[in-house]
């Protein structure tokens, strides 16, 4: 008879505020299925849409009980039958989970697991995934943004920030960033951003418009849309496009301000991505390691334990540097 082994993880069984991520040490580590590789996990990113789930207040609700956790870096413990593009021993990180990253342990489905270059380290790996990829989504797949335009990156200090500022730069856009402290001003110019503004100051949108010789921008990715949209269809220039990649409530807009330049306001969803599109994504991702100009930056770093902190944090405090990861 197998025993089975048991690990540490993360668990939530009701939703509510971060005290309900219990952690648990009695938890069976999972088997991989067909197309499936179980990861022995290094550490694991923290998104905030992982907080939104676990208050129970997002369109998608897991089964409970639930760990959360979709970013993890980590070797590769055991494949499962059909997977040929990974092997046991390998360094990877992975754009989504199937049992949860919150653990010493996750099985991902093979097509959601890509290698990690040795130039990068474990919390690195832990920062690519969502962050690069809903930033590669926002400018590419649903903005367009093309060589020679301007990007707005509203909230450029967090982890999809950060990684759409060096996706801009690379692409050859004008990127202007925003941060709410000097030393996410100062990370946001020191990763690919040609100006950076303090949106906590007042007046901080006509310092923008004044940067674009009163033309506005073509693109915005936008991480906090109840506070800032209709700011955002006031800087946009004609044809502009928002790309709304995050929100934490409503907001009043003036339907005119986008009719006044034919805007465009569109949601981001790294769900809805096609696995094509995601392949498109990390194909050009792993040349961007490669190259150099794809480097992570790593924020706060919590053990396991300290995950409820890690989700009071991600959503309080008042200005990101980078991204936040749980260390196994």
């Amino acid at each position: 008879m197998s025993v089975s082994r048991l690990m540490r993880a993360i668990r939530v069984s009701e939703f509510g505020a971060p005290s309900v991520l219990r952690l648990k040490t009695d938890v069976p580590v999972p088997e991989p299925g067909h197309k499936q590789v179980l990861i022995c996990v290094h550490a694991c990113g923290v998104n905030p849409v992982e907080t939104y789930i676990r208050s129970g207040t997002y369109a998608r609700k897991p089964t409970l009980p639930y760990t959360p956790g979709s970013d993890v870096a980590g070797v590769v413990e055991t494949v499962g039958e059909g997977v040929t593009g990974l092997k046991v021993g390998d360094r990877v990180f992975t754009t989504a989970t199937e049992t949860g990253g919150y653990a010493e342990y996750a099985v991902a489905a093979d097509d959601c697991v890509h290698k990690l270059p040795d130039a990068l380290d474990f919390s690195q790996g832990a920062a690519i995934g969502i962050p690069y990829f809903t930033a590669y989504r926002a400018l590419v797949h649903k903005a367009h943004a093309k060589a020679g335009e301007t990007v707005l990156v509203h909230g450029a200090s967090g982890g999809v920030g950060v990684a759409a500022c060096q996706l801009s730069h690379a692409m050859g856009l004008k990127v202007l960033g925003t941060a709410g402290t000097p030393e996410g001003l100062k990370l946001v110019l020191s990763n690919g951003a040609h100006l950076a503004f303090n949106h906590r100051e007042e007046g901080y949108t006509d310092k923008i418009m004044e940067a674009t010789e009163g033309r506005g921008v073509d693109v915005i990715v936008e991480m906090l849309s109840n506070v800032n949209l209709s700011k955002d269809l006031q800087m946009l220039d004609y044809g502009g496009r928002v790309t709304v990649v995050g929100s934490r409530g409503s907001i009043e807009i003036n339907p005119r301000d986008a009719m006044a330049k034919e805007s465009c306001i569109m949601g981001v969803a790294l769900f809805f991505a096609k696995p094509k599109e995601n392949k498109e994504c990390a194909s050009l991702l792993f040349a961007g390691m490669e190259a150099g100009w794809l480097r992570p930056v790593v924020g706060p770093q919590y053990p396991l334990d300290k995950a409820a902190q890690a989700h009071h944090d991600i959503i309080e405090s008042p200005g990101a540097t980078g991204k936040i990861v749980l260390t196994m």
